[in-house]
């Protein structure tokens, strides 16, 4: 294996990440606000993804429920990719486009928020999750890439959406950790303080 190729995916990943700080900042920090709202009223975040993007929804979940770098009480958020008897009895009654917004719809409440994690912005059955979440008065944050793809035909002015700039899918997901951290890092500044 060259150490050049290695060095260049470090390169990629820093350049990205540096045009996104320009670019995701302030959406970030809307998200994080949205959130914080929604968890001091008694509300929980639900999060969905596919593949990689399922990790992430439960790497968010579980920074939430547990802890991130401070201690805290436990934050109500739910990874809807985790439950394998609910994702498979959906997928074959239903269809796999509505392995997740079926949930929505089940867990979801006035208030809550939806985490929208897709690097295409084109998984069909994370845009019926936004649909579902907005049926159920809910708002969406969705992390996506590759300019954003359906997404932004889902949509509403309400939401927030996170669009990573590049159409490498490793680079995305890159980012969308990086952001997972500044949303748990936000909400927990706003709960605790800044440290």
């Amino acid at each position: 294996m060259s150490v050049e190729r290695i060095q260049q995916h470090f390169r990629d990943s820093a350049a990205v990440k540096l045009e996104a700080l320009e670019t995701l900042s302030m959406p970030i920090a809307a998200a994080i606000d949205t959130m914080f709202m929604a968890l001091a009223n008694g509300n929980r975040i639900l999060a969905c993804g596919n593949g990689g993007s399922a990790a992430d929804a439960q790497h968010f979940a579980a920074e939430l429920m547990g802890r991130f770098e401070r201690e805290r009480p436990g934050l109500p958020a739910i990874a809807l990719s985790t439950d394998s008897s609910v994702l498979t009895a959906i997928a074959n009654d239903y269809a796999f486009e509505q392995i997740f917004s079926k949930q929505v719809w089940a867990l979801g409440q006035p208030g809550d928020v939806l985490l929208a994690i897709t690097t295409s912005g084109n998984s069909a059955n994370v845009l019926a999750a936004v649909e579902a979440a907005h049926e159920r008065e809910m708002i969406v944050v969705a992390l996506t890439g590759k300019g954003g793809g359906k997404a932004h035909d889902v949509l509403a002015d309400t939401d927030i959406h996170i669009c990573v700039p590049s159409d490498r899918t490793a680079r995305i997901q890159e980012v969308h950790l990086l952001t997972i951290h500044c949303l748990c890092d936000g909400i927990d500044a706003m709960l605790l303080g800044e440290d």
